[in-house]
């Protein structure tokens, strides 16, 4: 009997012995120690289960209700910090980082958006994939209406080339916002004012022109006369060095991650397309040029195509996470 256990594997050999019945060599203890490794080998035979990186996703926005023309930040728990994840909202793609305790990415509410908006959310990771979909309650934005006065050139119907040319303008600026996706994230510290002065006008107001509501005011005024410092809001690179019909002299600077800062209406542009800039570095002077009612900064926050709320970038970024 010995002989022939010897050649069979260890389980195989406990089934045999236990088969047999009571063995005289075998003490009580003995036999019910074997039992015992038959009954643990069973069982570590079993599959466990596994946890993959994407189990248990998540999604929060903070704030919790985003207001209609505001940038706010989409976290996701439950993910692993090594699980790559992607999403989009409002037709934004959204570029997520690993945090404490989960992953963030910053998105925007066009202000014209209904509620709730559709943020999507993908996670792979260790062979598997995972998507969720969260329907995010939003704020309604009431934004007053601004009644203005300029000279008849600017409120007046555009000839054909002149369409053709804010058409043109419109198109390069929309092209630094499409990049702005395709930087990395190049700022680390929160953003700041491009000016330390008065805001004379707000961000989301309806501008009636000499009696007829034609736009809403997709940015923030800040006070200065001509020739007042203009800085950059963050780290980023100047994109864009123009001459527009209605923005005057403008500098766009794409900042990653979908970022877009653009200081219109200038005196003088002190930076050439491709520079590199930091927080604070100057980039020019205030000016009136363009559709302007008189001197000051125009302020504009993008986040790729979606015009936002720049104060809500200086919140977002600024906020403890």
């Amino acid at each position: 009997m010995s002989h022939f256990l010897d050649r069979v594997p260890m389980l195989v050999r406990l089934i045999v012995l236990v088969s047999l019945g009571p063995i005289p060599m075998l003490d009580a203890l003995s036999f019910h120690a074997m039992l015992a490794i038959l009954s643990s080998m069973t069982h570590a035979a079993a599959p466990a289960a596994t946890r993959t990186s994407c189990d248990g996703l998540r999604v929060l926005t903070l704030p919790e209700r985003p207001r209609q023309g505001a940038l706010f930040r989409v976290r996701v728990d439950g993910a692993a910090p090594s699980a790559s994840l992607h999403g989009n909202a409002a037709g934004e793609p959204l570029h997520f980082i690993a945090i404490t305790g989960g992953h963030e990415a910053l998105a925007a509410a066009p202000i014209d958006a209904e509620s709730p908006l559709r943020v999507t959310v993908s996670c792979s990771g260790a062979g598997s994939t995972d998507s969720i979909v969260a329907r995010v309650a939003l704020a309604r934005a009431n934004y007053p209406l601004e009644r203005l006065r300029v000279a008849p050139q600017f409120s007046a119907p555009p000839d054909s080339a002149l369409e053709e040319r804010m058409r043109r303008e419109a198109a390069l600026a929309a092209e630094v916002s499409r990049r702005a996706h395709e930087t990395p994230q190049l700022w680390t510290a929160p953003f700041r004012k491009p000016r330390e002065a008065k805001v004379t006008s707000t961000f989301g107001r309806g501008r009636e022109f000499n009696g007829t509501v034609t736009s809403r005011h997709m940015g923030t005024d800040y006070a200065g006369a001509v020739g007042a410092t203009v800085r950059a809001s963050n780290r980023g690179v100047v994109r864009l060095v123009e001459s527009f019909f209605l923005g005057g002299n403008v500098v766009y600077v794409d900042h990653g991650a979908g970022i877009v800062t653009a200081y219109l209406h200038l005196s003088r542009q002190s930076v050439a397309v491709g520079d590199t800039v930091n927080a604070g570095d100057v980039i020019g002077q205030v000016g009136a040029t363009g559709r302007v009612t008189g001197p000051h900064l125009h302020w504009i926050v993008r986040y790729g195509g979606v015009t936002a709320d720049p104060a809500s970038l200086l919140r977002i970024t600024s906020a403890g996470r």
